[in-house]
């Protein structure tokens, strides 16, 4: 073979350290016949490694193939079927994982071969940086020692060369960029190994910071002060961190460092790359090794007149920094600090401003003579967006007001008019002049829309063309289980016939059955096959109580239809679309069974008498007292002041404690603390049903297996909402991993009968303040606007619940009054009222608690609320914070809305 042929077989390889020996054992003619015939060979090595990738990809094509067809033959001698999703099941021997091979690295096998071969250490550069090899990717760490062996043969100077070309050659590296390629390892490796002085280059600065620092490196001296200089430094090593330094990474490395000599070279850098501003997350790396050099007093003053620079205009930590450095100096003149003050007060920075703020005081107590001089400044701090800042500012102003002469006082009455209204009376009252007119309140009163109610219930199905699928929501799957109890009686050979044309599966559902459409199909295959297996319920405490009872019904009528006592009609059938069964029409069916002598079912009978509106007609009662058969009795009963009337609570665990929830206590979880557990109860005297008496039992914790189920919850006791929304609490406050409640089931309640609890407040509170499900206030609200509009509401019990929400879960109040807000654009002011009126008492902090914005925020919300409202008469709990002796924002927004109420 020739040497070119040899140099081609060992590329085509793929492993670049055996083309490494091949091409150093080659004389030196036969190194420029290899180098004239490399650049033609870059696109046949290239294709040549795209066959041999398909050639592997297609074996293991077949062997995969042929593993799954023996899967088939094994599968059908043992009598199992085989699923198709099967086929796509990771790590078995028909799908296994592809082998860990050595990679077919032909590009860097052309690296080394053309870094051993080209003549001039330019070519040789130009070689190692083609666009085709970059295309393939960055260049793997062994190749980089492959090629530093192959290039040590070279002569010295020859190295020195190279050395110095590549590293000129080096590019920024993009951000988005994990690791470092190994080019920049390589042109460091040559510059350590040759000792050449490194080009003035900043990306051969960010490739020398890209690693790790060496304990002895020898570009140390040389690179070290560009670390200050080169642009992308900062970007790369942004991550760093402080607090301590970790060992190995450059903090450490440059902490070390400064207690070897070098410490004004760092702090002079530090500062040095400060005045040239820049990013601040690209500086935040120079800001922790500045804080961690820990600065004295004397390299402060130093510096001082730089410090004083950053302060008008670098990024926030940097001027962070300077400031508390600042501070700690006691020679500045007046005029230097009075301009650091005017600085730092003219930032938008809240931060900043309110380390300027407190900077001013305590400068104020030692100024001698008048403030004159810091009235600008202070006048300043009067524009910042924050409210707290500016009430700090104008609590500032009170407080020296006496030091300041009239021509002081006329530069902060000049600043009034950028404060609020009722920030400026307040600096009016101590320095006169004229404070901000109030902005008056945008707010147009409409008329709330018209209420709206449940869509009718459709027809019963009376014909087998008119039997959908059992899928979807609660109306489709009853409707589908009383119609076939119908057909079953009244067209059954027609009901054989539109249920063959389902597509069941040769075996039944694994038991126990928690869906209602796995029982559909039971009960489908029990009629067409006359086969199903006898009970598939799951055991007690398995599920909730509402899912076990709605998987009751459809078992019933699958066990009737088995033993052959499948009633000719369901009597639980809904005739509105709230689930509500017309009790007249109940009474109908139960006569119809009499006449028939048809024994109801037992289920069935008890979901009739919960679908039961609230309040039946008289003469409808005394018609149910005329009938005889047991189910009659039970009817006439429950129509006549039988039906159960449960009390109910939430409870609250919070601080260890289960708190009822019915006073304001002192030991109540404050917000962003741990998620409570809530405890939802009911008492009520036993009926004698025994699954009624099931659903007015306290619920338990939340369990698996709820699945879409939970939105159907609301039609099982349409007049008794609160004790549907007890079931439903558990499922409030976490939505993984078992299935939350959405706002389906609160519109379900909403438009459900009976009254309120803790349990509905509550529900309707957790989808006012939950944002994540809407994005949109005007959506959040159209709850309480539909509750609103049809007069059904407790808006007091709502805003209690929104007030322990907002407490002790992780919901903030902005959401909660942007969709309040909302609701009284559409109409519902009064109700909005009404809700901060139990919201307040709830949510403000008492006296041993310290008040925080977000309390602020819900005094100022809920005087714009009594605005909205036309709202008067005092709240306790408002008039006691408004008597108060402090001056803060918080007893002021208390004072405002108690003298509006007032």
């Amino acid at each position: 073979m020739t040497a070119w042929e040899t140099v081609v077989a060992a590329i085509d390889t793929g492993d670049p350290q055996r083309v490494a020996e091949r091409v150093l054992a080659l004389g030196e003619r036969e190194r420029r016949e290899v180098a004239a015939l490399l650049p033609a060979h870059i696109a046949v090595a290239e294709e040549r490694a795209q066959a041999r990738e398909l050639e592997r990809f297609a074996r293991r094509e077949r062997e995969n193939e042929a593993a799954w067809r023996e899967h088939v033959r094994r599968a059908e001698r043992a009598g199992r079927t085989v699923h198709e999703y099967e086929r796509w099941e990771w790590g078995t021997p028909w799908n296994a994982l592809p082998p860990t091979e050595r990679e077919d690295n032909w590009a860097d096998s052309l690296r080394v071969a053309g870094a051993a071969t080209i003549g001039g250490a330019a070519a040789v550069v130009a070689w190692l940086n083609r666009r085709e090899f970059q295309d393939r990717g960055m260049m793997s760490g062994a190749t980089a020692e492959i090629l530093e062996r192959v290039l040590s043969t070279r002569p010295a100077a020859w190295q020195e060369d190279f050395a110095a070309r590549a590293a000129l050659r080096l590019r920024p590296a993009p951000r988005r960029r994990r690791r470092s390629d190994e080019l920049d390892t390589l042109t460091l490796a040559m510059l350590r190994r040759t000792g050449v002085v490194p080009p003035a280059h900043d990306p051969l600065v960010v490739a020398w910071v890209r690693r790790p620092p060496l304990r002895e490196d020898p570009l140390l001296d040389h690179l070290l002060p560009r670390l200050f200089e080169a642009e992308g430094v900062g970007a790369v090593l942004r991550g760093e961190p402080a607090q301590p330094p970790a060992r190995g990474t450059w903090l450490a490395a440059l902490t070390k460092l400064a207690g070897q000599g070098r410490r004004d070279l760092l702090l002079d850098g530090c500062v040095r790359r400060f005045l040239r501003g820049g990013d601040a997350a690209d500086l935040r790396f120079v800001v922790r090794l500045h804080e961690l050099l820990q600065p004295t007093p004397d390299e402060v003053s130093k510096h001082a007149a730089d410090y004083l620079r950053l302060l008008p205009a670098a990024p926030g930590p940097v001027a962070e920094a300077a400031l508390r450095h600042l501070r700690g100096l006691d020679h500045l003149d007046q005029a230097e600090v009075s301009e650091a003050l005017r600085a730092l007060l003219f930032r938008p920075e809240r931060k900043l401003v309110t380390a300027g703020l407190t900077w001013l005081d305590a400068v104020a107590r030692a100024w001698p003579g008048d403030l004159d001089e810091l009235a600008p400044a202070l006048g300043y701090a009067f524009a910042c967006e924050s409210a707290d800042v500016q009430g700090r500012a104008v609590r500032i102003a009170v407080k020296h007001a006496k030091r300041f002469t009239p021509v002081g006082a006329q530069a902060l009455r000049d600043s009034f008019g950028l404060l609020p209204h009722q920030l400026g009376e307040t600096l009016v009252a101590v320095f006169g002049g004229e404070a901000a007119e109030a902005p008056p309140e945008p707010f147009t009163p409409v008329p709330l829309p018209a209420p709206r109610f449940a869509d009718a219930f459709p027809g019963p199905v009376t014909a087998p063309v008119e039997l959908g699928p059992c899928g979807g929501g609660w109306e489709s799957a009853e409707l589908w289980l009383a119609g076939v109890v119908r057909l079953h009686h009244d067209d059954r050979d027609g009901l054989v016939a539109r249920l063959s044309e389902w597509r069941l599966g040769t075996r039944s559902h694994e038991r126990p059955w928690l869906d209602v459409w796995q029982w559909c199909e039971e009960i489908a295959r029990l009629i067409l096959t006359g086969g199903s297996p006898a009970d598939g319920l799951p055991r007690g405490g398995a599920v909730s109580a509402p899912h076990l009872f709605l998987l009751r019904r459809w078992a019933e009528v699958h066990a009737a239809l088995r033993d052959g006592a499948l009633p000719p009609y369901l009597l639980a059938e809904p005739t509105e679309g709230t689930g509500h069964v017309a009790a007249g029409e109940l009474v109908a069916r139960l006569a119809g069974y009499e006449r028939r002598g048809v024994e109801a079912l037992p289920a069935d009978l008890q979901q009739a008498l919960l679908r039961l509106p609230r309040e039946v007609a008289p003469e409808v009662v005394a018609r149910a007292r005329r009938l005889t058969s047991q189910a009659g009795r039970a009817a006439a009963r429950w129509m006549d002041g039988g039906c159960p009337e449960p009390v109910t609570e939430v409870g609250w665990l919070a601080s260890g404690r289960l708190d009822p929830g019915g006073e304001h206590r002192d030991e109540r979880a404050p917000a962003g603390t741990r998620t409570p557990d809530l405890a939802p109860r009911i008492r009520v005297a036993p009926t004698g049903l025994p699954l009624v008496d099931e659903l007015f039992t306290e619920p338990g914790r939340r369990r698996e297996g709820q699945g879409g189920l939970l939105a159907w919850w609301p039609y099982v006791m349409p007049s008794h909402r609160e004790v549907v929304a007890l079931h439903v609490v558990p499922y409030l406050l976490y939505g993984w991993p078992v299935q939350g409640a959405g706002p389906p089931e609160a519109y379900a309640l909403a438009l459900a009968g009976g009254p309120w609890g803790e349990g509905m407040a509550l529900v309707v509170a957790f989808f006012l303040a939950d944002p994540s499900w809407s994005k949109l206030p005007v959506v959040r609200a159209r709850l309480l606007v539909d509750l609103a509009a049809r007069g059904d509401e407790d808006a007091e019990g709502i805003g209690r619940q929104l007030g322990l929400l907002l407490r002790r879960t992780w919901f903030k109040p902005g959401p909660v009054f942007e969709t309040l807000e909302s609701a009284a654009e559409q109409g519902a002011q009064w109700e909005v009222w009404r809700i901060m009126t139990g919201f307040l008492p709830v949510f403000l902090p008492g006296p041993e608690e310290r008040p925080q914005t977000r309390h602020t925020q819900a005094l100022a919300f809920a005087l714009r609320a009594a605005r909205w409202a036309g709202a008067r008469g005092p709240v306790p709990c408002v008039a006691e914070i408004a008597e108060r002796r402090a001056s803060n924002n918080f007893v002021r927004e208390a004072r405002r809305l108690h003298t509006y109420l007032t």
